[in-house]
């Protein structure tokens, strides 16, 4: 930062203070002495402030000697020199493409997964409600946040509807763009997973091979597939959006069970069935699910 160009009266002349440092330490010698900012410390000097900076390069090398702990190798390669992560120009990374990004490095830190699963006692996955709209997904995911969250453990839902209005709001409901919604979800309830949160997708996603390629970007037992198994017939007569209403009468094209397929799964984690007469409540699913969680000691770490 340059020093200003004339020396503000009451200042010393080896100030270097900028404009708003300078506003802030004239004003009184009391707030001068107190003001701690970016780096520098301010001292009085004969009623007026001085400003010295800290020398940078020797704070760094302090603290890594305070530190005593040297970078880490990743997975991916990575090699970083002890002084100041690298910035001594003697880092050697391992440079990767992925999709249409080149030069891009994995950067790993020491906190992993199983640190932050400690740390919330409970494992991270996916939940990943899938069926027909009017199935029952999101009143499911809710009522098994409220469930898990009484318990202490610590919870989020993607939405499918929630996640266009933010993150996906750019895409349509054409076939590419419903694939995209779902690579997209998939890859952010992979990173609550991580974070050791339990993650709970509802959404149609009505394509194995879209569900499938979700599960494969989790660990093995990351991820959960909850089917819900109700009829066709039951979700149009609940109908809680009108859209299948629409739907029949030509006003939406492409839409799940009407005139586009939906696949159910064929080797999911739990099936919670509905049928006409025989229908759970919220309550009553989201503790079958617990069960499960439970019996496969997701809700410890």
């Amino acid at each position: 930062m340059a020093a200003l160009g004339n020396q503000t009266p009451g200042l010393c002349k080896s100030s270097v203070l900028d404009f708003f440092d300078a506003v802030h330490a004239k004003s009184t010698p009391s707030k001068a002495a107190a003001f701690r900012s970016r780096g520098k410390k301010l001292e009085i000097c004969g009623g007026a402030a001085r400003s010295s900076f800290l020398q940078p390069i020797k704070a760094m090398e302090a603290s890594a000697n305070s530190k005593g702990k040297q970078a880490r190798s990743s997975s991916a390669g990575d090699v970083l020199s002890n002084d100041c992560g690298g910035f001594s120009g003697e880092s050697r990374l391992r440079m990767s493409t992925v999709g249409n990004s080149s030069n891009i490095v994995w950067h790993k830190c020491s906190v992993e997964k199983s640190d932050r699963e400690e740390l919330l006692n409970q494992k991270g996955c996916v939940i990943w409600i899938t069926g027909l709209s009017g199935s029952g997904k999101s009143t499911l995911a809710c009522a098994l946040s409220c469930a898990l969250h009484a318990r202490g453990k610590l919870t989020y839902i993607l939405d499918g509807d929630n996640c266009r209005h933010g993150l996906n709001r750019d895409l349509s409901f054409k076939a590419d763009d419903r694939a995209e919604n779902i690579r997209r979800i998939g890859e952010v309830a992979k990173l609550f997973a991580d974070s050791g949160v339990i993650c709970i997708a509802s959404l149609i996603s009505p394509f194995r091979k879209e569900r499938d390629a979700c599960r494969a970007l989790l660990p093995e037992g990351d991820f959960i597939e909850v089917y819900m198994d109700v009829p066709l017939q039951i979700c149009e007569e609940r109908d809680p959006k009108g859209l299948y209403k629409l739907a029949r009468a030509g006003k939406i094209k492409g839409f799940t069970g009407v005139d586009d397929p939906y696949e159910p799964p064929l080797n999911c984690e739990i099936v919670l069935h509905q049928r006409e007469g025989v229908c759970d409540s919220p309550t009553v699913l989201a503790e079958k699910v617990i069960s499960y969680l439970e019996r496969n000691g997701y809700l410890e770490a």
